[in-house]
């Protein structure tokens, strides 16, 4: 109470000097922040406005090339503007007036091709905010995984190519095995064919000969026969009495 009673004195006595000037002058009183020196004037606070999507870098990081749009809106949510003419571009925007901070306005635009994800226009999110320090330990530990994950697959793809050359020189290899003894077998069967066909025409030569010398022997038997018939016939139409 007497610091407010001090205060309405100091602001009425140099009106009423003015006015009556035969009025004796007071001493000097202290100044206001002498007086109330813990008084300050009330701020009026305003609330954080956000308007639009709200992304962080860490997220929009993990955007990759190839996902379908159901993977890119579990991971960063839906678009803030979709146009059922151009489905292939989705748009992230953000106005963002914060209390006591830098306002945020960025634009993320993710283009697709047959609902993958082609292109990732990071060009206007420069306002977000850096990487905390446990998102770039997080960060650093996704892209240590994900360049794991590459060489591994790598390393697997050149294991699968390596058993499937194995793999086509085998079947190369017994195709020509194959292919060899088969032509080896041709070539016996030919053989044995064309020996058969000369036995063959061995025997049938052979069996003409023997039928040739047979016919031969059979003429000569008759003909022997026929002399020694003829000599019988001859000897029997002898007289008794003709011993010679």
């Amino acid at each position: 109470m007497n610091k407010l009673t001090s205060i309405a004195l100091s602001l009425t006595l140099p009106l009423m000097s003015a006015c009556t000037p035969s009025m004796p002058t007071l001493p000097d009183l202290p100044s206001m922040p002498d007086i109330i020196p813990d008084l300050s004037l009330p701020v009026l606070y305003k609330d954080d406005i956000q308007q639009g999507s709200i992304l962080d870098r860490f997220k929009i990081n993990q955007l990759k090339t190839g996902m379908s749009q159901a993977q890119v809106q579990n991971l960063i949510g839906s678009p803030s503007i979709i146009d059922p003419f151009h489905n292939d571009q989705w748009n992230y925007i953000n106005h963002s007036t914060l209390h006591e901070q830098d306002d945020i306005h960025y634009r993320l635009v993710l283009s697709f091709n047959n609902g993958k994800l082609t292109k990732i226009d990071t060009s206007g999110i420069n306002s977000l905010p850096s990487l905390t320090d446990k998102e770039k330990a997080l960060e650093g530990k996704r892209l240590a995984d994900e360049k794991l994950a590459i060489e591994l697959a790598k390393q697997e793809k050149i294991k699968a190519q390596k058993l499937a050359d194995e793999k086509a020189k085998a079947v190369a290899t017994a195709a020509i095995e194959k292919r060899l003894a088969d032509e080896k077998l041709a070539i016996e069967k030919a053989q044995a064919e064309a020996l058969k066909k000369k036995t063959d025409l061995a025997q049938a030569k052979q069996k003409k000969i023997d039928q040739e010398q047979l016919d031969q022997q059979k003429i000569i038997d008759k003909e022997n026969l026929k002399k020694a018939t003829d000599k019988t016939i001859k000897d029997t139409d002898r007289p008794w009495y003709k011993f010679w």
